[in-house]
């Protein structure tokens, strides 16, 4: 989900700026993580060697993992960023959030269903704090942020201002 947000963010920024929809990134977010979903369930249902079932097996495997490649690199040269980040931005975007989500997936993949039953507990917990705290506190943060040093929205350190 994480992965997810910063390649959502940094492509589309705050309300479609620079007159951009969101469709481009959210196709790509989509579509690589329906490749990432089909990587893993073929690792895991396909039968693994023996005869003809391990070659297709693969196959499909590298197929997968091409179009992957393929999608990450077509996006990064079709689609430009809307927000550049001013004081640090993750490196390698958007190869390593894409990583990220493939790993992800991946790993998911192999969690049984108890592990399930944790994780959806825990992410329900994760994002009831975010809609009832943290919204509310980074919008209120940006306010004062923008109130306090001319209408810029970063909040930074004072030590920051002597470079």
């Amino acid at each position: 989900m994480v992965a997810n947000a910063v390649v959502y963010r940094r492509y589309v920024g705050s309300g479609g700026e620079q007159g951009r929809g969101a469709w481009p990134t959210l196709a790509f977010l989509l579509a690589f993580s329906l490749v990432a979903l089909s990587f893993t369930l073929v690792w895991k249902l396909a039968p693994p060697h023996g005869g003809s079932g391990g070659g297709v097996r693969t196959g499909l495997l590298a197929v997968c993992a091409v179009l992957a490649v393929a999608m990450v690199g077509a996006f990064q040269a079709l689609v430009p960023q809307a927000h550049a980040p001013e004081l640090w931005g993750v490196p390698g975007m958007p190869w390593v959030p894409a990583a990220s989500v493939f790993l992800n997936v991946f790993l998911l993949g192999w969690q049984d269903r108890p592990s399930y039953v944790r994780f959806g507990f825990f992410s329900a917990a994760a994002v009831l704090v975010y809609v009832l705290y943290s919204v509310h506190a980074s919008y209120d943060a940006e306010e004062r942020g923008a109130a306090l040093h001319g209408g810029g929205p970063k909040v930074q350190d004072e030590g920051c201002d002597k470079v």
